[in-house]
């Protein structure tokens, strides 16, 4: 959403946020709200499948009809909001309108992988005519980016609807295959395009898992955030570099740590934003994605 408020999109037919995720995750819609900002800066979901983004085919097959129901519709919702005080979240609502027509022109398009070559598909694991799938999710992605999409947000809910193995570890592997093939195809892909220079792919979660096991008989693994792994890649990314260490039991980070703030500050560097002037005023200050702290952490740029 940050990215969103800061950046806006390429393409006015396409939201400049999109989040791709099979089903909902355990936090809901949370995970791509836009809290206090503008509500239009919020994702757009997208569901894997024939139809990824509902009721995308027009009602009225008359274009010149269709705009000048949206044209009326438009100066009725803008009185209402003038009534309102310009009230965000309905200012959101009736930007919505403007952009789901433009998605009508734009998605069909985006989403068709029939032009996609044998040799791409394979790439990201897929066989032709899927619509399903990680690598589903990635080539989309791709085409999203390249069509002026400033954010693109992937979830793996996997076979079980999350990652989140308290009871048994093992599950995580088929969950690990799933995924492999297709960021790094992504990755290959991004590259030989030379997307990849002005792409920044970002490999994260929430926080991380115990290093050991709560109990002998226990096979799971416990919410851990003193320290866990991301990755970054392209978009100046210093290539090849690992940046800090836990300790010797993996359970701190004790050399270079990253705290969110400074990771938040790198992302948004990385796009070109200043994480200490892209500000938002709410409730009587300003705020910062990175609140009063982080610094962008030099050691990961090229």
């Amino acid at each position: 959403a940050w990215v969103s408020y800061g950046l806006g999109t390429e393409n006015r037919n396409l939201p400049s946020f999109i989040v791709i995720a099979p089903q909902t995750p355990y936090a809901g819609s949370q995970v791509w709200a836009s809290d206090f900002l503008p509500g239009a800066n919020q994702g757009t979901l997208v569901v894997p499948g024939p139809e990824p983004v509902a009721n995308i085919t027009p009602r009225v097959p008359m274009r010149t009809r269709q705009e000048m129901e949206l044209a009326a519709l438009e100066r009725i919702n803008r009185r209402h909001l003038a009534a309102r005080d310009g009230d965000p979240q309905l200012a959101a609502r009736i930007q919505s309108f403007e952009t789901a027509f433009g998605m009508q022109m734009a998605v069909p398009e985006a989403f068709d992988l029939s032009k996609e070559t044998d040799a791409t598909l394979g790439l990201y694991g897929l066989e032709r005519g899927s619509t399903r799938g990680f690598g589903w999710q990635c080539l989309v992605a791709r085409r999203l980016v390249e069509r002026g999409v400033r954010f693109v947000e992937l979830l793996d809910v996997g076979s079980s609807n999350n990652w989140d193995a308290h009871g048994d570890m093992l599950t995580h592997g088929p969950l690990a295959r799933n995924i492999d093939q297709p960021i790094a195809g992504l990755l290959r892909d991004l590259k030989s395009r030379g997307l990849l220079e002005e792409t920044l792919v970002v490999w994260t979660t929430e926080f991380g898992r115990t290093p050991f096991n709560s109990s002998a008989d226990h096979k799971g693994r416990e919410h851990h955030n003193w320290g866990f792994s991301s990755w970054l890649a392209g978009a100046g990314v210093r290539a090849g570099t690992v940046y800090g260490e836990t300790d010797e039991h993996g359970i701190r980070a004790a050399v270079n740590p990253v705290h969110v703030h400074d990771f938040h500050g790198t992302i948004l560097h990385l796009m070109g934003l200043d994480h200490e002037r892209l500000t938002y005023r709410h409730s009587g200050r300003d705020f910062r994605l990175t609140d009063i702290a982080g610094s962008v952490v030099r050691g990961l740029l090229a």
